[in-house]
């Protein structure tokens, strides 16, 4: 047995330590530090940490904006960048680090649950009817004496059932004194276990989220389909833009975009709605959201014999020099299209074409040719490395976000906990009257509150209430900033 000793011990200090006010304090410092630096620091989308692609896109990104910085003339911006991504300042509520602290405010809280609801419940439950006289003294606040028998008990119970007060009575061995007593709300503080199980959920839902989430942004082209989930899941959910538009007011801006999102599994449509920026389509724990649209060419790409090498809608969604731009390599072959949407000095829109084909001496990709199409237009075969390249008409391309939250029910209970045990601590506090009945000493009346309540103006109210039954003022010692009833 006194092998057991020092882990009983260590057993206490840790038990201690997660049930001190002073570390849980410092956890929730902790995580708010670690909170303020995921708001001030640009956070990598949650899609790109599980696409290496977009990951390392995400990096560039963080190294162009910050490799510039230096303090007092030395550079710090390329080691600052590569420090914040060793420590997770990139995407740090999904970080190693953070994840352990909630984990161990889990563990404090359930700890701290475990450890106050015995004490708790005892505090609830043990009720003291029969109270000495010195406990209705009148120099303690709240206490007042009625002379003489000014009412029976019964009267008093009545009083108190009017304000919803369950009573109990009790009465001395020897007849000598009797005593009423009064409680309203009494099992109300058990609520803050709700409380306490709301801040768990919570923390459960967010785990639950970042563990089985998942999410990612989808750029779709009028009448083209898009795999949502990674190529190679069993039963993929396919996207169908069957139509996107942009209403324009007549100031030029947009009124409103919308799509006619299809989403297809194992090749039957399972849904179809027309999604707006706040009226996204819900369909098995997936919610797909309007976000963003932009710009895309339909092109029809021959080969030098007329065959059909490409047609459909090519997306514009990146930007080079305020101009939007997209890629697109002709199949079959080792030529690229390079587009850029441009207008002309009378506002009419020009596709420009750069035509890239294999790598020259040095490395770098060569420059095979270079054109402009109107609407419409199609290109010399001669001036395009062989393809005839037609711009059918310019369109759209859709952006949704796409979510699957499988912790949001967790969420949403953590919740209702969280509120429900708020409203009841704060809007249902404990009031606890005690009236001692004595031949000597008259009717002594006490009464104690939780601090949400004006203990002093429901005493008062109660001693109004009492008053009004039996023409007689109470006894009241006046206190500091309280109103006296006068007494005989």
């Amino acid at each position: 047995m006194a092998g057991l000793d020092p882990i009983c011990r260590l057993g206490g200090a840790v038990w201690r330590t997660l049930t001190s006010v002073r570390f849980a304090v410092l956890q929730i410092i902790a995580l708010a530090v670690a909170g303020l630096i995921g708001t001030l620091v640009r956070q990598i989308p949650a899609f790109a940490l599980r696409d290496p692609q977009a990951y390392a896109s995400e990096m560039a990104e963080m190294h162009r904006r910050y490799d510039s910085l230096s303090v007092l003339g030395v550079v710090i911006g390329p080691g600052m960048v590569d420090l914040f991504e060793r420590l997770g300042f990139f995407r740090v509520f999904s970080a190693p680090w953070f994840v352990g602290l909630l984990v161990l405010l889990v563990v404090s809280i359930v700890v701290c649950t475990l450890d106050r609801t015995p004490r708790l419940w005892w505090a609830i439950r043990r009720v003291s009817v029969e109270q000495p006289s010195a406990f209705f003294d009148l120099r303690l606040p709240e206490r007042a004496r009625f002379e003489g028998t000014a009412f029976s008990e019964g009267e008093l119970a009545a009083v108190l059932r009017q304000r919803r007060f369950r009573t109990r009575r009790a009465t001395a061995p020897d007849g000598s004194a009797t005593w009423v007593y009064g409680d309203r709300n009494q099992y109300m503080k058990m609520a803050t276990l709700l409380t306490h199980l709301g801040l768990i959920l919570f923390l459960a839902g967010g785990a639950v989220t970042a563990a089985m989430g998942f999410e990612t942004v989808l750029f779709v082209g009028e009448g083209q389909t898009a795999p949502v989930q990674p190529v190679g899941t069993p039963h993929n959910l396919l996207v169908k833009n069957l139509g996107f538009q942009a209403p324009v007011r007549p100031d030029g801006s947009f009124a409103d975009f919308r799509t006619d999102l299809a989403v297809y599994r194992d090749g039957a449509e399972v849904a179809r709605k027309t999604i707006r920026v706040n009226d996204p389509l819900e369909m098995d724990g997936f919610v797909f959201h309007q976000n963003a649209f932009g710009p895309t060419a339909d092109l029809e790409v021959r080969d030098a014999e007329g065959r059909l090498a490409w047609t459909g809608p090519v997306l514009l969604a990146e930007e080079f020099a305020g101009l939007p731009q997209g890629f697109l390599t002709i199949p079959g072959s080792g030529v690229g299209l390079l587009l850029h949407l441009q207008r002309d000095a009378s506002g009419t829109p020009l596709l420009a074409l750069l035509g890239i084909g294999g790598a020259a001496g040095d490395g770098s990709s060569r420059v095979l040719f270079r054109g402009r199409l109107d609407v419409g237009g199609t290109s010399d075969p001669a001036d395009t490395a062989g393809y005839s390249i037609t711009w059918i008409r310019p369109g759209f391309f859709t952006g949704m976000v796409v979510k699957n939250d499988p912790g949001a029910p967790v969420i949403w209970t953590a919740f209702v906990c969280l509120m429900a045990g708020l409203a009841l601590s704060f809007y249902f506090p404990r009031r606890r009257v005690w009236a001692r009945f004595t031949e000597h000493e008259g009717v002594q009346v006490a009464m104690l509150a939780d601090r949400y309540v004006d203990a002093d103006r429901e005493f008062r109210s109660l001693l109004d209430a009492l008053a009004r039954r039996t023409g007689q003022l109470p006894e009241r010692l006046p206190l500091p900033g309280s109103r006296a009833v006068a007494g005989p």
